[in-house]
């Protein structure tokens, strides 16, 4: 910077402009560096984290009343086909019903927030045209196609009464790809670039599994008679456990990445979504063979749990996908393990 401010730049015949400082062309005007302990770096340091201080990610579109609510009403469908079939098979007639007819209403809800996501019902069609076994959307979309049908038919005889041969049969089918509809939306949004959710892929699938298993559980004590809750009570610990287990798991594996679990909105749903589940669950514990207000109360808390954790969830990947860090940090990283790797005799 001195060399600039001892350079005396004029238009006019001052005598103030000595002539040794005239100005040169070429090479020759170019002032000689000088190097010392004065000397400093005027240039930032570079920061990659983001590009022109832009998000690396586009964030999904998506907005948590048709997705995050798609996630959480087609796991409790899958979910509570599946306690319908145990109990149904165990002679529990009003917690088989009430199972049925509960995810039949949780199916027609998950389709309709993913046909308004879409914006116009025959996009969901057209992704019937093909099969296509590497898209988890293709295989979601045909699964729903043959699952919705079979549980539509289960919950009709159900309430009807009618044809209780082809309401088991239903039962018994809607039960076994019940099972696949509550986990295929982890597979889902891990098929995805949104770091939460694509690095956490092998969690995914078990946390979802055990959110959906605690909300049918919840449906089922809320719903049904306590002399026949039992299995609900069994599944709400199960699908507890698995989710508590899963979620812990994958908050130590993916380290910094894990960040949004454990703060913001997303962190804040899933500590609200975790209290609220052991809450039903000790409350159904507690519960009395004819404590109907206990049970059903413990019904709600899973519920809400469930809720929480499938929108936590969703909002914790939506800000790992706005935040650079947690695209480029974990690339560095592996680049880094890759070069120390090659480098070492």
């Amino acid at each position: 910077m001195d060399a600039v401010n001892q350079t005396d730049v004029r238009l006019d015949d001052a005598p103030a402009v000595r002539p040794e400082r005239d100005a040169l062309i070429g090479s020759a005007g170019r002032p000689e560096r000088r190097r010392g302990p004065r000397e400093r770096i005027l240039a930032p340091e570079p920061d990659f984290r983001s590009y022109y201080g832009l998000p690396v990610l586009n964030p999904p579109t998506w907005k948590d009343a048709d997705i995050a609510a798609y996630l959480f009403l087609g796991g409790l469908a899958g979910a509570s086909s599946a306690l319908a079939a145990a109990a149904d098979l165990t002679g529990r007639p009003h917690l088989a019903r009430a199972c049925k007819a509960g995810a039949m209403g949780a199916l027609g809800g998950s389709l309709y927030g993913l046909v308004h996501d879409l914006g116009r019902p025959e996009r969901f069609l057209n992704m019937l045209r093909v099969f296509k076994i590497t898209s988890p959307m293709s295989v979601g979309s045909w699964l729903l196609s043959v699952y919705g049908p079979q549980a539509a038919a289960a919950a009709a005889t159900a309430l009807t009464g009618r044809l209780p041969r082809t309401g088991r049969a239903a039962t018994i089918g809607a039960g076994l790809l019940g099972t696949a509809v509550a986990t295929y939306t982890a597979v889902l949004i891990a098929d995805t670039a949104v770091p939460v959710w694509h690095d956490g892929h092998r969690e995914l699938p078990y946390l979802f599994a055990g959110s959906a298993t605690a909300s049918a559980a919840g449906l089922g004590l809320l719903a049904a008679p306590p002399a026949e809750t039992g299995p609900a009570r069994r599944a709400a610990v199960a699908g507890l456990a698995l989710e508590f287990t899963a979620l812990k798991r994958m908050e130590r594996r993916l380290g910094p990445i894990a960040e949004p679990l454990r703060h913001g909105t997303g962190g804040r749903l899933l500590r609200l979504g975790t209290a609220l589940s052991l809450t039903g669950v000790a409350a159904a514990a507690l519960a009395g063979p004819r404590d109907r207000a206990t049970t059903a109360a413990a019904g709600v808390a899973l519920l809400a749990g469930a809720v929480c954790t499938r929108f936590g969830v969703f909002h914790a990947g939506l800000a790992s996908a706005r935040d650079p860090k947690y695209t480029v940090g974990p690339q560095r990283r592996r680049l880094t393990e890759a070069t120390e790797e090659e480098a070492t005799p």
